[in-house]
């Protein structure tokens, strides 16, 4: 760098320029600075000389990357940390918050890494106080934010530090310094009340936060979860704890801020009322925190203050759902101020479900404290009342009315937010809703009739009227329908956890399941037919699938009959509706309307679908659908005629959920009979397309209708799960209609929408699950299978390899080849075909198949397969299956393909997905005990195969080296989740050449610190402690356990 005024130059056009290549040119040039270890004295000089903000966040970054990065020596450390202190106390007070912040991130990791490795880092305390202690506000700003950053670096994984040993500094940091810590947040608090700076009141209040907020234990608790738990302080806070003041010091601060400081002081009381309950000396001691959380809490409803503010508001909801959650009932009841404070919260809430627009998000935690609450009534043994009797019906009608209003509110556009299209949020408020439901059940349920009845009334009568302008008045009833039918489901669905008595409930239930099997009745009939093209009919129509799902996992099924004799009972009486049977033909009669009806609403085709699949997983359910007259009927009646929703194109993909549903019920009686006459639809088709001349293959209606057609068989194999169901389907499609797919293939192959689906049917017909593909000793249907399999991926392969690559490659390339990738390890590894008759017999199929799918993987670039997961996947359990088993066509590869193969099986190893990084070490270890056999343990080797392989690596003698090399660097300095599995691969590699092991011995040891490179040698001389020089497998497990003993000591400090 010529001058420091050039730096500052670039450092400027680094962070400020709008211009892309002016701020990679500066980049490029300024990238020394954190990445070679001889430029840490020039940003020392940059710091001492600069006042350009730029060029001192440039310095300070640069010495944050090499501290994490690189293996500094301890002095350098240590002068470095003392650097920032001295730095901070003379110019903190001039520097950019930025820059600031950024040197003190500096010292804090520079703490953290070296925690264990000098006693004057864990100073770290004692030099913030001489910043707290200075007479000015900077400088105490300075000290707290320190501290804040320190317990935020503590409590943060770092990339490149294994989890365990952050996990020791944490612990040593929180017995050490953590309470030092929380103590001096709780005194620069009580000092700063008196109206002080508002960013010392910040900082004071977010390492309160931060120290409250700590992992003590190691659970990784995610900060923004709903529920935190209980929160396991250390024993040593207890007085702080016990102290009154401390809670009622974070009270006082939500009273004298404003957001997002009170904000913050009320997550530090949720903190404190979720404290684990043995850190109290005595239940008198936690009487007194319930007691003043409760008063607290209470104060702050009795004033309304602040609770103006979203973010006050939220956080209050979720401080009360803490409450229960942490205390019993029987606690709360016992507190002097429980009836007034019961009567607040009961008010607020009410308050808050009228207010849904503003507090939609918040009444998650409301409805929560209620539903824990009357859950824990049947257990309470105190004396004193809980008076919930007459709080919770109020609660419950209020909500419902609410819901109502916002039907209204929503059809006149005044809201922003539709509470009904908010699946996650009102799924959360419907979990919570049946427990104050079945409360006072009676009660609640008269109220829910009275307010269904006139609507369902109202509803029918229109139905017979022609449709006019009354849409409006429609919509609403509908809605409101909607939310009474979602609210009855979920209270069918509360059954399963309800303690209550069975009888009595069970008729209640029978009560509201019969208005809503009621309503069934009218939804299809009249001029409602002409509405489902309305947004409201279609959220009806979902609500009512979600009452069946509902209402099905409760009292239709195998154990079901004998607990619900009562609701059938009701039901009879007032619907006709005797048992499970006569409710099923309701169902799958909804489910058949359904789709006939809904041509262009994929999400109510999805989910009709999924439930009449769910219906024909049950083994009784699915009995009882085959005796139903209406499932005959889709069964012999599944074309387009009759279900518009098939000839639907955004509907194509639930093609496969409605084949997979018919192939299940079809195969559950095992009649070939029956299969040939339900297939009959679909052998028309098959037909229609085989007699299509050449040249109209390449139309609309012929790509539309192979489409199609490759999504229902893919439905039917997947439903094919034995050796009779999967032999019905073979025998029907070969050797008949598979030239279709070759012809299809050869036509299409640059038509994604074709291809994939045509090669995803294949992907599932090669597979075998269940053993499905298990064939007689005298049938040749493997071969032929796989044969066929050849022809198809040669034909697409060769195909696709000639196109250009495309703009987006993965859509247009990859897809396809990585599911014809998949088609191929299938079949390979299926277990179905003896691979030595071909080559025995002269038949090409094998050979060319593996060919062409090599040069396939080869097309694609490393870089492409590691950037697409789904691709990786299937590249990688190729290469493992070849390896494995077809070692002699890796081997035979030139080269420079070789190496090129070997290399991606390095990239592999490194990659975080366990499956890949497992499945490479099994392809190495494979090609590994290859070598070992023919090469280092045998004669001179005389096959083709072996002469390649040394050839192979007498020109690339580091291949090996470096698959070991990397395979010890994930050992020994990552979080490996497949120990086990990368074992394998290391004790071949040793034994090819020991040589090569010695002298990657030589080189980490040389990595490591002078004072640690005797102990970790006596680790390596462990390593091959009883290990002798053979591939057996009792050899193999001994190694692996002397490398798990090695990995422990190795990374033990």
């Amino acid at each position: 760098m010529e001058s420091l005024a050039q730096l500052e130059v670039l450092c400027e056009r680094l962070y400020n320029s709008q211009d892309s290549s002016e701020r990679s040119h500066a980049e490029h040039t300024l990238q020394c600075f954190s990445v070679n270890t001889e430029y840490i004295s020039q940003c020392q000089y940059i710091l001492d000389n600069t006042s350009s903000p730029y060029a001192q966040i440039l310095a300070s970054s640069s010495l944050v990357k090499q501290v994490t990065e690189r293996s500094l020596a301890l002095q350098l450390r240590l002068d470095i940390r003392n650097y920032v202190l001295g730095y901070l106390a003379n110019r903190g007070r001039d520097l950019q918050p930025f820059v600031t912040t950024s040197l003190i991130q500096l010292l804090c990791r520079i703490t953290k890494l070296g925690w264990f490795d000098d006693d004057r880092f864990r100073d770290i305390v004692k030099e913030a106080m001489n910043f707290l202690t200075q007479a000015t506000t900077e400088h105490f700003y300075i000290g707290l934010k320190i501290l804040n950053q320190l317990v935020a670096e503590m409590n943060q994984a770092n990339l490149g530090l294994p989890l365990t040993h952050h996990r020791k500094i944490a612990c040593s940091f929180r017995d050490l310094v953590l309470f030092q810590i929380v103590q001096i947040s709780l005194t620069s608090l009580r000092q700063l009340k008196a109206g002080a700076d508002e960013r010392l009141q910040e900082q004071a209040i977010a390492l309160a936060l931060k120290c409250l907020s700590f992992d003590f234990v190691g659970t990784s608790l995610d900060e923004s979860s709903e529920d935190l738990g209980t929160i396991q302080i250390p024993s040593s806070w207890r007085p702080i704890l016990e102290d009154s003041s401390t809670l009622q010091l974070f009270f006082d601060y939500y009273a004298i801020t404003k957001s997002p400081l009170s904000k913050e002081a009320l997550e530090c009381v949720v903190r404190l009322a979720s404290v684990r309950r043995s850190l109290f000396a005595s239940e008198a001691e936690r009487s007194k925190f319930l007691s003043h959380l409760m008063s607290g809490t209470k104060e702050i409803l009795k004033s309304g203050h602040g609770l103006g503010d979203h973010d006050n508001y939220h956080e209050y909801c979720r401080l009360l759902g803490r409450l229960k959650t942490n205390y019993q009932l029987s606690e709360l009841v016992n507190v002097e101020e429980y009836g007034e404070w019961i009567q607040f919260v009961a008010e607020f809430t009410i308050k808050s479900l009228e207010s849904w627009q503003w507090a939609s998000s918040s009444v998650y935690y409301l409805l929560g404290l209620w539903s824990r609450l009357v859950s824990s009534v049947p257990f309470l043994k105190s004396d004193s009342p809980s008076l919930l009797d007459g709080y919770v019906p109020k609660i419950t009608e209020a909500y419902i009315t609410s819901r109502f209003d916002s039907v209204q509110a929503v059809l006149h556009s005044n809201v922003e937010e539709d509470p009904l299209e908010n699946e996650e949020l009102l799924q959360d408020q419907l979990d919570s809703l049946p427990y104050l439901c079945r409360f006072q059940y009676e009660k609640t349920s008269l109220y829910i009739i009275n307010l269904m009845e006139p609507i369902v009334q109202a509803y029918t009568e229109a139905a017979k009227l022609t449709p006019s302008t009354e849409n409006d008045e429609l919509s609403v009833m509908e809605g409101q329908l909607t939310w009474i039918v979602h609210i009855t489901g979920a209270i069918i669905k509360g059954r399963q956890s309800s303690s209550s008595s069975a009888e009595p409930q069970e008729i209640i239930d029978g009560e509201l399941a019969a208005r809503v099997f009621q309503l069934i009745q009218v939804t299809d009939t009249g001029s409602h037919v002409q509405r489902y093209l309305q947004r409201s009919k279609r959220r009806l129509d979902l609500a009512i699938l979600s009452f069946f799902q509902n209402f099905r996992k409760v009292y239709v099924g195998d154990q079901a009959m004998y607990s619900s004799k009562q609701l059938y009972a009701r039901l009879s009486e007032l619907l006709g509706l005797q048992d499970h049977l006569m409710v099923l033909n309701v169902i799958v009669g909804k489910i058949a309307t359904n789709l006939k009806c809904y041509t262009q609403s994929s999400e109510v085709i999805e989910q009709t679908l999924n439930l009449f699949q769910e219906l024909a997983a049950g083994y009784m359910s699915g009995k009882l659908l085959l005796k139903l007259d209406a499932v005959n009927y889709i069964l012999g009646h599944h074309t387009r005629e009759h279900f518009p929703f098939l000839d639907d194109f955004s509907c194509s993909r639930n093609r496969t959920t409605f084949y997979f549903t018919l192939g299940r019920l079809l195969f559950m009686e095992d009649s070939p009979v029956k299969f040939k006459a339900s297939m009959e639809p679909l052998q028309q088709v098959l037909l229609s397309l085989e007699s299509t001349p050449e040249g109209a293959f390449r139309s609309d209606a012929v790509k539309f209708a192979l489409i199609g057609l490759m999504r229902d068989l893919r439905g039917i194999a997947a439903a094919t799960n034995g050796r009779r169901t999967y032999s019905l389907l073979l025998d029907w499609l070969y050797p008949a209609h598979m030239p279709l797919l070759l012809r299809a293939i050869a036509h299409w192959t640059d038509v994604p929408e074709v291809t994939t689906p045509l090669l995803k049917f294949v992907a599932e017909f090669v597979l075998n699950k269940s053993q499905r593909l298990t064939f007689d000793c005298s049938s040749p249907n493997g071969i032929l299978l796989f044969r066929e399999v050849s022809k198809l991926i040669v034909a697409y392969g060769t195909r696709i390899l000639t196109l250009p690559t495309p703009s987006d490659p993965y859509s247009y390339k990859y897809k396809g080849i990585w599911i014809a990738l998949t088609i191929l390890t299938r079949a390979l590894a299926g277990n179905y075909v003896n691979f030595g008759v071909f080559e025995l017999y002269g038949d090409p199929a094998l050979a060319d198949a593996l060919d062409i799918a090599l040069k396939m993987s080869l097309a694609v670039p490393l870089v492409d397969i590691m950037a697409f997961r789904k691709l990786a996947r299937a590249y990688f359990a190729l290469l493992e299956v070849l390896c494995h088993n077809h070692t002699n066509v890796v081997v035979n590869l030139d080269t420079p393909a070789f190496a090129h193969v070997v290399g991606s099986l390095e990239s592999g190893l490194k990659c975080l997905d366990v499956s890949i990084s497992s499945q490479c070490a099994s392809a190495v270890d494979s090609l590994a005990v290859f070598y070992f056999n023919n090469i280092t343990a045998g004669e001179s080797p005389t096959s083709p195969a072996a002469l390649n392989m040394g050839r192979h690596i007498a020109e690339w003698p580091n291949l090996f080296p470096e698959i070991l090399k990397t395979l010890f660097e994930i050992v020994l300095f990552e979080d490996c989740a497949n120990q086990w599995s990368l074992s394998r691969p290391m004790l071949s590699l040793i034994l090819i050449n020991e040589q090569i092991f010695n002298d990657l011995k030589a080189q980490i040891l040389a990595s490591q610190a002078p004072d640690q490179q005797q102990r970790l040698a006596g680790c390596f001389d462990k390593l091959m402690s009883d290990v002798t020089r053979t591939l057996e497998s009792k050899n193999r497990d001994k190694f692996t356990q002397n490398l798990t003993i090695f990995r422990h000591d190795f990374r033990a400090k």
